[in-house]
C-alpha cells in the first residue's frame, strides 16, 4: 500500500457529529464512554495470552520487528538481529462481551494548575508557544513536565503538533544532543506517523510504508525505529497471513503490520464481537409465523430484510435513501410483535428524519445510545436493552466505535447494519462496513429502491462511475461556471440569497453550502465570511459570533451538529442545536465552533437538506474522488446546484478515483471465527 496520506479534509473538532442530548454533559458523557473503552482495552491487553499468530519464516525488517515483540514479551529489548521462529498459534473463542454499567456523565478531569504552570515553563524555555501549555499537561499527564525534558520529541503527542516545531522544541532544550538519529525521535516520530494514518483511515500500516515515511522525516535508520517503538510498547507488531502456501513444503506468507494500540486492540474486539453475532442463534422472541407473517406484509427488499434479520444475529442492508423504507419496515415489524427495537443514526438530522418514517419514533444517534444521553439504557449487565438494533449511515462506523456498539449488545440481539456504500467513509480508523461487505460473512440484503427522480438518477450514476447529463424540468439540478475563485464565492453567495429562494422558495436557511475542505480560496471559512456578511452581518459580539449565525459545533472530534446562535452570557455561547439548548464555554468556543454556512462533506454525511450548493474551485482539484462527489451531491433533496470550476476533472473523477485504500485487519482477525473456518 501507499504511505499514508493527509486525509482529504482537515480531522479537527469541528468535522463531526455528537450525540443528540445537545448539553454539554452530553460531550462529556461521550468522553466518559471513551474512558471507560479505554479502561475496557487496558484489561484485554492485560489478558492476551499467547504469541502474537504468525506462521512464515521471515527475513530481513519482518525478521527484526518479530524478534522486537518476542523480546519485549519476555521483559528485554531485543537486540537488532534476533530472530527466533515462531510457531503458528490457534486463535482464541471469542471471549463473552465485557459489560459496562450505564455511563454516568461527569468532565474530564482537568489538568492541575501546578502542572500546566511547569509545562508552561518548560514550553517558554525550548520557545514552543505557552497555549500548549494545557493540551500537552492533558495528553502527557501530570509528569509532563518531566517528560518534556526527558524527551522533548513528545511533544508529538499533543494534537496538532508537527515534527518541524517539535524538532526546533528538541534543539533548544537538548542542545548539541537533538540529532535526526536521535532514538527518541524515531520512536516519537513512528507513533505520529500512525496517528496520521488513523486520521486517514488506517488502523495498521504495513512495515513498508512506514519505514518510508519516516525516511521522508529525516530519520537515518527507520528500521531500528521502528524496532525501538515495539520494544518500547508505544506501538504493536502483527503478522497476518496473506493468501495460501503454494505447496506442501511451502509456508504461508504473511504481511507484517504496526499499529497504534487503541487501533488494533479495538479491531480485535470488534472482530470478536461480530463473530459471537454471527455465530449464536437470534433470542426466539418471537414465532417464525409472525416474522414471516410481517415479511409477508412487506414489499420487495423489505420482506428479504424481515427474513433475514429474523434468523441471523447479524445482517447488512445496502441502499440509499429512498431505501430507508426498508429498515423503518423492520423496526415497524419487530415493534408489532412487542420487541424492544431501536435504531440509530449518525446525525441528530439524520435521527428527526428516520424518526418521520416510523410508527414508534425510537430512534437515537450512535453516540447517544453510547453514552446514555439517548436510547432504551441498559440492563442490569451493563447490555443495551434491545432485541433488535437497526444502525443506519453504517459506513461512518469507525472501529472503535463499532466494537463499543457490538460489544453492548446482549446475547440473542440482532444487529442490522444499514447504509449507502457509496458515501465516503468513516471520520475515523477503519472501513468496518466495506470490509464487513467484502467478507461475505452474514446475509446482505441489497435494497431495489432506487432515489427517485433527476436527483435521484444523478447520484445513483456516480455511484457506478458515470456522470450523466439528466434532464431536470423543475431546475432539480443547476450547474454554474465559474472561471475563478472570486467568482465561485460570488456565484455561491447569490445562489443561496437570491437564486434558490427565488426560484425555488427554498429559503436561505435550508440551503447547504459543501466545499472540499477548511482553507483556500474557497474553502469553508471564506465562504461562510462571505455568507455571513450578507445574510447576518454584525461585529462578532461574541468571540466572532452573534445571535442568528449558523455555526457547526464539535462536542467531540469526529462529531459535528449544526446549530444557530441564540444568545451568550456569562457562562458561554447558547446554540440551539436540532431543537436543544446548547452552552458552549467561554474557553471551548474558538475551538470547538465555527459559522457553518458551508461545511465540508465529510461534516455534512448523515444529513440532507431541501437544497445544497456544492462548490467546484478549481484548487479542489487534488481532493475530488468519486465518494466525495457521491456523498456532496446526495446531500440535496429538491435541488442542487454546483459552482463548477474544475473543468473536466469531475468527470474524471467520477470515473477513474475510487476511494483511498485503508490498510484493515478486520477481515483477517474475522475469518478463522467464523462457522467452517477451521475446515
Amino acid at each position: 500500500m501507499s504511505t499514508p496520506e493527509t486525509p482529504e479534509e482537515p480531522r479537527s473538532a469541528d468535522d463531526g457529529t455528537p450525540a443528540e442530548g445537545a448539553q454539554v454533559s452530553e460531550a462529556e458523557a461521550e468522553l466518559a464512554a471513551q474512558r471507560l473503552e479505554r479502561e475496557r482495552i487496558e484489561r484485554r491487553k492485560a489478558e492476551r495470552q499467547g504469541p502474537i499468530e504468525a506462521g512464515a519464516k521471515l527475513s530481513g525488517t519482518a525478521a527484526d520487528l518479530l524478534a522486537a515483540v518476542r523480546a519485549v514479551e519476555s521483559g528485554e529489548k531485543p537486540p537488532a538481529t534476533v530472530f527466533e521462529e515462531a510457531r503458528p498459534a490457534p486463535r482464541r473463542p471469542a471471549p463473552e462481551p465485557v459489560r459496562r454499567a450505564p455511563v454516568v456523565p461527569e468532565g474530564p478531569a482537568a489538568p492541575a494548575e501546578g502542572t500546566v504552570g511547569e509545562v508552561r515553563e518548560v514550553l517558554t524555555r525550548g520557545g514552543a508557544p505557552a497555549a500548549l501549555a494545557a493540551p500537552a499537561a492533558a495528553a502527557l499527564g501530570e509528569d509532563a513536565a518531566d517528560l518534556l525534558r526527558e524527551d522533548p520529541w513528545q511533544l508529538l503527542r499533543v494534537p496538532g503538533v508537527r515534527p518541524e516545531p517539535a524538532d526546533g522544541f528538541a534543539r533548544a532544550l537538548l542542545g548539541g544532543e537533538a540529532g535526526p538519529d536521535d532514538e527518541r525521535r524515531g520512536r516519537a516520530l513512528t507513533v505520529w506517523l500512525l496517528e496520521q494514518a488513523a486520521a486517514a483511515g488506517h488502523t495498521v500500516l504495513e512495515t513498508a510504508a512506514l519505514t518510508e515515511a519516516l525516511g521522508r522525516q529525516g530519520v537515518p535508520g527507520p528500521e531500528d525505529a521502528v524496532r525501538n517503538a515495539i520494544a518500547e510498547g508505544d506501538v504493536l507488531v502483527f503478522q497476518d497471513a496473506v493468501g495460501e502456501a503454494v505447496g506442501e513444503d511451502e509456508e504461508q506468507p504473511v504481511r507484517v503490520l504496526v499499529g497504534l494500540e487503541r487501533c488494533a486492540l479495538a479491531e480485535e474486539s470488534l472482530a470478536d464481537g461480530l463473530a459471537r453475532l454471527i455465530n449464536s442463534a437470534p433470542k426466539q422472541d418471537g414465532a417464525a409465523e409472525e416474522w414471516e407473517r410481517a415479511a409477508s406484509a412487506a414489499e420487495g427488499s423489505a420482506a428479504d430484510l424481515i427474513r433475514a434479520a429474523s434468523g441471523h444475529g447479524l445482517v447488512l442492508h445496502t441502499g440509499g435513501e429512498a431505501a430507508l423504507a426498508e429498515p423503518a419496515a423492520l423496526l415497524n415489524a419487530a415493534h408489532g410483535m412487542g420487541l424492544r427495537a431501536w435504531a440509530a443514526t449518525h446525525s441528530p438530522v439524520g435521527r428527526e428524519r428516520f424518526a418521520s418514517r416510523v410508527d414508534d419514533p425510537a430512534v437515537a444517534t450512535v453516540a447517544g445510545l453510547l453514552s446514555g444521553a439517548e436510547g432504551p439504557g441498559r440492563d442490569p449487565e451493563g447490555a443495551l436493552a434491545v432485541d433488535l438494533l437497526v444502525v443506519l449511515d453504517a459506513p461512518q462506523l469507525d472501529v472503535e466505535t463499532a466494537a463499543l456498539l457490538s460489544e453492548s449488545l446482549p446475547d440473542g440481539a440482532r444487529l442490522v447494519l444499514s447504509g449507502d456504500p457509496a458515501v465516503l467513509w468513516s471520520v475515523g480508523p477503519g472501513r468496518v462496513f466495506a470490509d464487513l461487505l467484502a467478507a461475505r460473512a452474514c446475509p446482505q440484503i441489497a435494497s431495489r429502491r432506487p432515489d427517485p427522480g433527476p436527483l435521484g438518477e444523478l447520484v445513483s450514476g456516480i455511484g457506478v462511475g458515470e456522470l450523466l447529463q439528466v434532464e431536470a424540468p423543475e431546475k432539480e439540478v443547476v450547474i454554474v461556471p465559474v472561471r475563478d475563485a472570486g467568482e465561485a464565492v460570488h456565484r455561491t453567495v447569490q445562489l443561496v440569497a437570491d437564486s434558490v429562494p427565488r426560484a425555488l422558495g427554498v429559503p436561505a436557511e435550508e440551503t447547504q453550502v459543501i466545499t472540499p475542505g477548511h482553507g483556500g480560496a474557497v474553502g469553508t471559512r471564506v465562504l461562510n465570511a462571505a455568507l455571513k456578511e450578507r445574510l447576518n452581518p454584525g461585529p462578532g459580539r461574541f468571540a466572532g459570533f452573534d445571535p442568528g449565525d449558523r455555526v457547526a459545533w464539535s462536542p467531540a472530534p469526529g462529531r459535528t451538529l449544526p446549530g444557530r446562535v441564540v444568545g451568550a452570557d456569562g457562562q458561554g455561547l447558547r446554540l440551539d442545536c436540532a431543537g436543544e439548548t446548547v452552552v458552549v464555554p467561554r474557553d471551548r468556543v474558538e475551538q470547538t465552533v465555527r459559522h457553518g454556512w458551508a461545511l465540508t462533506a465529510h461534516q455534512a454525511v448523515g444529513a440532507r437538506w431541501p437544497a445544497a450548493v456544492v462548490v467546484l474551485p478549481g484548487d479542489a482539484v487534488p481532493a475530488l474522488s468519486r465518494p466525495w462527489i457521491y456523498t456532496a451531491f446526495s446531500r440535496a433533496d429538491r435541488h442542487l446546484s454546483v459552482v463548477h470550476g474544475v473543468d473536466q476533472a469531475l468527470q474524471r473523477a467520477v470515473a477513474e478515483i475510487p476511494a483511498k485504500p485503508r490498510t484493515t485487519r478486520l477481515p483477517v482477525l474475522l475469518a478463522p471465527q467464523l462457522p467452517g473456518a477451521a475446515e
